[in-house]
């Protein structure tokens, strides 16, 4: 094999680095093990090629290389595999370059609706995990990758799956029922096909359900009429099941009516009751509740924690 990494990439002493970063993109794309599984002399062409642009993209080991040669002067270049400066696993390929690579191989595939950010794969604005190599300051091949995904409220709390894409594979992620917000899930690279993928999961809010621990808050609007006498109400639930629930009479806005193991992974829901006043009522309503507040005096605000 060559030891001159401008004869790997084909390039010319004089080649300018936007050259030679085009030599490098080519070289790797034919090469690349993804497109050429189980071809020994493909995988190592690759190390060499990827060997040969870790130093020619460094300023100060290209030109040590121009002006002492493979050695690379008195103290040579660090690692091994002719003359060339670390070994498959060990380069720092630069992030943006990696990213544009697999882009014009795989397509896209953005965050967005649960994708996966390229970026972040490889270290162009994203949150990466912890390198297998070692932890060098750049990602590099076979490094962990961790990146947020969006799931929807109600798979979060019943279990489900959401899809995800991974250089424009799309890859089914199982949720568990009652994962949190913040929590990870992990993708091994057998399912991608390249690394192990983190996923800190997100959850989007919902129209009506709220989270509080394991339990589910629902507010029920509920009328003066309703909260005086008490009334039987339909609510939802998680699973789709409309429930008949019976409100006892004088319910206040606040109060909350429990049901038993209806919330998230054996947690409740809870009920609270919000009462809803007339927008307009009529005249003769308006005399009713006249005679209603006369024939019940009571003074609601007497034991505010402000009086």
């Amino acid at each position: 094999m060559p030891t001159d990494p401008y004869e790997v990439l084909g390039v010319s002493r004089s080649a300018s680095p936007e050259e030679i970063t085009k030599a490098y993109r080519k070289l790797a794309q034919k090469f690349h093990p993804d497109r050429n599984a189980g071809d020994k002399a493909a995988e190592a062409k690759f190390k060499e090629v990827n060997n040969a642009y870790e130093l020619l993209s460094d300023p100060q080991k290209k030109q040590a290389f121009d002006t002492y040669g493979a050695t690379g002067g008195p103290g040579g270049f660090p690692g091994g595999g002719a003359g060339f400066p670390g070994g498959f696993g060990g380069q720092q390929i630069d992030p943006q370059v990696a990213e544009e690579l697999f882009r014009s191989m795989f397509g896209g595939g953005g965050a967005a609706g649960g994708g996966v950010d390229f970026g972040s794969m490889f270290g162009g604005g994203g949150k990466r995990g912890k390198a297998r190599g070692g932890g060098r300051g750049r990602p590099t091949q076979g490094e962990d990758v961790q990146t947020d995904v969006r799931v929807p409220f109600l798979t979060a709390a019943t279990g489900g799956s959401v899809s995800i894409d991974v250089g424009g594979r799309e890859i089914g992620v199982r949720i568990p029922a009652g994962i949190e917000e913040g929590k990870k899930l992990r993708v091994p690279a057998s399912a991608t096909g390249s690394v192990d993928v983190y996923l800190r999961v997100l959850i989007d809010p919902h129209p009506y359900f709220k989270r509080e621990g394991n339990d589910v808050l629902l507010e029920v609007p509920i009328s003066i009429a309703e909260a005086v006498l008490g009334a039987k109400v339909d609510v939802p639930t998680l699973t789709g099941e409309t429930l008949t629930v019976k409100v006892p009479a004088g319910k206040s806005s606040g109060d909350r009516l429990r049901l038993k193991g209806k919330g998230i992974a054996g947690g409740d829901l809870l009920l609270m009751m919000k009462i809803v006043a007339p927008a307009r009522p009529d005249d003769e309503s308006k005399k009713l509740m006249e005679e209603f507040a006369q024939r019940n005096p009571e003074d609601v605000r007497a034991n505010a924690a402000w009086r």
